[in-house]
């Protein structure tokens, strides 16, 4: 007996030869292939081997395609890694022990197929993929985002049945250059398939639909039998009408000679009256249809595309979109889900730009790699500008792999294949050369390409920032940093030295509780030219939803465990390190703008009402201007209501009627009431709701609640009645519906901006999370309590006074509290106390009705809000200070018999109304370790630190932060 002969896929160790980017792999192409094809995603045999060299000898198991065995049930369990690779081998090496998936199943291929050529398509496979089909080796493919496609016509029968068999190795000399924020898997991600052509067939299709108008489409032919045959030609079709051969092109390629036998070149040429321009308000789509005919007519192929008339350009530091300056509300994408991971479906896509579309956004980078490809059919359609990015990031390697020449075609190749198959959507308006992978000559290389095969569209390339925002080189046409301190972009802009647009891909880190200083960012976004927008980190908190009981991923049946962004019972969701790897990087995979199933979190609100279509602001105290603050668009697919806010509890509605505003004009309109004297402060809002059904929205959908103030608050002069107040032995106010007195507090549960920008290890070390009270005095004077107390923390004393007053059905409490200069920035300094069980309910007016802080607020307008108790917290992945509401004036909790507390505060403070206490919130790591208290938890904060970024960007700013010295504030407690 003798041994098999060694594979020759697998002798060429393939994985461990950065050289080798492909072999028998196709040329990417932007033709469309989808009509006519065979799906072969469903379930396939598996095995996973130890190793790609390891023996294939059973027993088979079942894998579902397209999906990642990490989320199958196999041993092999996600791992997250945000800059360090996951095994300790240096490029181009990967380890020894390598997953390895083998995935095989028959094929019946069509009778039908004979005399076709026969292409297997797979749509993505992480990180190497190794084809055989009835034991012969057909290719190889790298690059784990973009498909693949091989020519099976010289080893498939038609009408008899093959054996496909998919090999994918998980670490590779490509994973080095894969080295993304986001979870490690391995699998065959995207959909499999096969199709057949004539062999006379379309090889490209790149077309050039300009904001004139004008269409252009150039087409290449080749045919698969060898040299073209004679009389071929092209016809097309734009909405029914013909396109015109480009005689001049075929001449001048005769006179050039660049007429080929293998290689058929040819244009067609029309010109649109009227054309119905693209862009992301109003993304208007043309249906092209193009015919490859034989000699004699008949059809040998077509490609049908959805296309958008649009120019991008850039003009002095202004990038232009036909013409007009546009702002940039991006966010940054993964392809994710919970259960699949890195699998999406269309309806999943489409679900999340239907989201990102309602609430303002406008930019999508696809981060960091090429996307799903329906994803751009559906930003075409939707309307979203989208930086496409390529698969290239070698954050843990980067200066080494920069200028390595063993990578330099695994860039261009990359970047190349993305451009190629991307080209003819409208909605792509910049090219990204990849993320965090320093800045060489692989960079360079890959931009020379594109710019001689596109040159319609900028390259943007952060890395390329080392060499100067004003110019950053051959790779870039775009500023585009990352966490750019606001003050350092709006001083390049205005130092006279900017010359291109500055637009940072990423500069607001939504992880955790975050997302501070938006407002502030896009304020002098807006006032300073030269300033263009950027992208949020990120959409996703990459949650993978993950059974407690065993630790392992749920999978593919999970559905229906996981409601408003919460796991059911015996659930969790998952982050670095829960799935027993020892090297991960924690929760800071949790860092989007919604959780992991799809809900908003409150800082997407902030983000709405920053990118208000309409904007409102006093006039005179006689009316409102009102702005169409759009770039394309009138009014006309809005709706509106206006509603007015009185502090003694009324709330007035009447309809708008929204003027007729070309982008950017405003229009005074008089005030929809008469503004009663009395009712104390009052706020006018007006709510903006979709006029018709849209592809992103039905009819009434919320779009933004702009608001001014048209009354400030009227003084309160509580006065005081003849009885005493109780207080115990330590000078604590003694009340029938409180279980805990109140008392101060300096302590958040800390965020992870606060953990990771080092704010909260700084305060327990000055001991603000165990403060120790000491009474120092209680004196009663004409039925007024003054307790005097100390709060002791590790490296200085807070001094603290509590003046008690009786009051018409309750106490007015009083309070200062003078902080030494060594507590120079902490995160809270007011009251908590504690309620009785049974009040479930907050009504309140103030900044609603989700969460805000106070660096985050502009999204929450003042009126008249209520939420059940269990309603208000907000459950961040890693539990943390959350469920605050700014800018409250006075608040109610009660029972269902509407028994309960009110309190009134002296002027607007911060509070938060939750089940747990600061150092519950503190202690767990997962939600599924909190155990909610009976009664209520309740914050007063005469000053509260705002949030910022600090995890993966800047702090809050300084006036958002609290400032030692002498800090007063009081509130009236009542029974109801």
């Amino acid at each position: 007996m003798t041994d098999a002969p060694l594979d020759p896929l697998i002798a060429l160790r393939p994985w461990e030869a950065p050289e080798v980017t492909s072999w028998g792999r196709l040329p990417m192409n932007a033709v469309d292939r989808r009509p006519g094809a065979l799906p072969l995603d469903g379930d396939w045999r598996f095995e996973l081997l130890s190793a790609p060299d390891a023996p294939v000898g059973g027993p088979w198991s079942s894998a579902h395609v397209p999906g990642v065995w990490t989320m199958q049930g196999t041993d092999d369990l996600p791992q997250y890694t945000n800059v360090r690779m996951p095994f300790p081998e240096y490029p181009p090496h990967s380890p020894a022990a390598n997953p390895t998936g083998v995935y095989e199943r028959e094929v019946d291929v069509p009778a039908d197929w004979a005399g076709r050529r026969i292409v297997l398509q797979v749509g993505a496979a992480e990180s190497v993929l190794l084809v055989h089909v009835d034991g012969r080796p057909v290719g190889i493919s790298k690059d784990s985002h973009l498909a693949a496609e091989f020519d099976l016509t010289g080893v498939t029968r038609p009408g008899s049945p093959a054996t496909v068999r998919l090999t994918v190795v998980k670490w590779s000399d490509a994973s080095h250059i894969e080295d993304q924020d986001q979870w490690w898997h391995g699998g065959i991600t995207r959909s499999v398939l096969l199709y057949a052509t004539d062999p006379l067939h379309l090889a490209d299709v790149t077309v050039r639909a300009r904001y004139s108008g004008d269409l252009q489409v150039d087409c290449r032919v080749r045919d698969a039998g060898g040299a073209l045959p004679a009389g071929w030609y092209l016809t097309g079709e734009l909405d029914g009408r013909p396109l015109a051969q480009d005689a001049e092109f075929d001449r001048a390629n005769a006179e050039d000679e660049r007429v080929s036998d293998f290689l058929g070149e040819a244009r067609l040429l029309t010109t649109v009256p009227e054309v119905r321009t693209w862009n992301a308000e109003t993304p208007e789509l043309y249906d092209l249809t193009v015919r490859l005919h034989r000699a004699d007519g008949t059809v040998a192929d077509t490609s049908r595309h959805r296309i958008g008339f649009r120019d991008v350009e850039i003009v002095g530091r202004d990038l232009l979109v036909n013409g007009e300056r546009v702002f940039i509300r991006g966010v940054n994408r993964h392809d994710f889900h919970p259960l699949t991971g890195r699998t999406v479906s269309y309806d999943d896509m489409r679900a999340d730009l239907v989201l990102l579309k309602r609430f303002g956004f406008n930019a999508i980078r696809t981060a960091h790699y090429p996307n799903d490809p329906t994803l751009y059919d559906l930003a075409d359609e939707l309307g979203f500008y989208v930086v496409d990015e390529a698969d290239i990031e070698s954050h843990d390697h980067a200066h080494e792999i920069a200028d390595d020449p063993r990578y330099l075609n695994a860039f261009v190749d990359r970047v190349s294949r993305m451009v190629l198959r991307d080209k003819n959507h409208p909605s792509v308006v910049i090219w990204s050369l990849g993320n965090e992978s320093d800045y060489g000559a692989g960079h360079d290389a890959a931009a020379g390409w594109v710019r001689r095969h596109d040159p319609t569209r900028p390259l943007q390339y952060e890395g390329a920032a080392k060499l100067g925002w004003a110019d950053p080189g051959l790779a870039s046409d775009i500023a585009c940093p990352m966490y750019a301190p606001l003050e350092d972009c709006v001083a390049h802009a205005l130092s006279g030295e900017q010359t291109k647009p500055l637009i940072p891909c990423e500069y607001s880190h939504a992880m955790g509780n975050s997302s501070g200083t938006l407002a502030d960012h896009w304020a002098a976004i807006e006032a300073t030219p030269g300033l263009q927008g950027g992208f949020i980190w990120e959409f996703w908190d990459h949650g993978i939803l993950q059974r407690v009981s065993d630790g392992r991923p749920v999978g593919r049946g999970g559905a229906g465990l996981y409601d408003n962004g919460v796991a059911a019972p015996g659930y969790r969701w998952a982050y670095g390190g829960d799935f027993g790897e020892t090297i991960h990087d924690g929760a800071f995979i949790a860092d989007g703008v919604v959780f992991p199933d799809r809900t908003p979190k409150p800082a997407m609100y902030e983000h709405r009402e920053i990118a208000a279509p309409v904007r409102i602001e006093c006039f005179r105290h006689e009316g409102v201007v009102l702005t169409n603050h759009q770039h394309f668009r009138g009014f006309d697919w809005l709706a509106a209501v206006w509603e007015l806010s009185l502090a003694d509890g009324r709330t007035l509605t009447a309809p708008a009627e929204l003027p007729e505003l070309c982008p950017g004009e405003t229009a005074a309109v008089p005030l929809p009431f008469v503004l009663p004297e009395d009712g104390g402060e009052a706020w006018l809002t007006l709510r903006v709701t979709t006029a018709t059904d849209l592809p992103w929205a039905p009819r009434g959908t919320e779009v933004c609640v702009p608001q001014v103030r048209l009354r400030g608050p009227a003084a309160v002069d509580v006065a005081a009645v003849a009885r005493q107040v109780e207080v115990d032995g330590e000078g604590l106010l003694v009340h029938p519906l409180l279980t805990v007195a109140p008392t101060l507090s300096l302590w958040r549960a800390p965020t992870d901006n606060d953990e990771l920008g080092g704010m909260a290890q700084r305060w327990r070390n000055w001991g603000l999370d165990a403060l120790v009270r000491k009474v120092v005095s209680v004196r009663q004077d004409a039925g007024h309590v003054t307790v005097e107390a100390e709060y002791a923390g590790a490296t200085g004393v807070v001094r603290h006074r509590q003046v008690l007053t009786p009051v018409e059905g309750g106490v007015r409490v009083e309070e200062e509290a003078e902080l030494p200069e060594a507590f120079d920035d902490v995160a809270r300094v007011g009251t908590v106390f504690e309620t009785m069980a049974g009040l479930d309910l907050l009504d309140w007016f103030g900044q609603g009705p989700w969460e805000s802080y106070p660096d985050r607020s502009a999204g929450a307008p003042v009126g008249h809000h209520s939420l059940p108790v269990d309603d208000l917290f907000t459950p961040y992945l890693r539990p943390q200070e959350s469920g605050g509401r700014h800018g409250v004036r006075r608040f109610t909790l009660s029972a269902t018999d509407a028994t309960g507390l009110a309190v009134v505060l002296d002027e607007p403070r911060q509070v938060s109304v939750t089940r747990y206490r600061a150092e519950d919130l503190t202690a767990a790591t997962h939600h599924d370790e909190l155990v909610p208290r009976t009664g209520c938890v309740v914050h007063i904060d005469a000053a509260h630190r705002g949030l910022g970024t600090a995890s993966c960007g800047p702090d809050t700013f300084p006036s958002y932060r609290v400032a030692p010295g002498l800090h007063r504030w009081s509130w009236t407690l009542r029974v109801l």
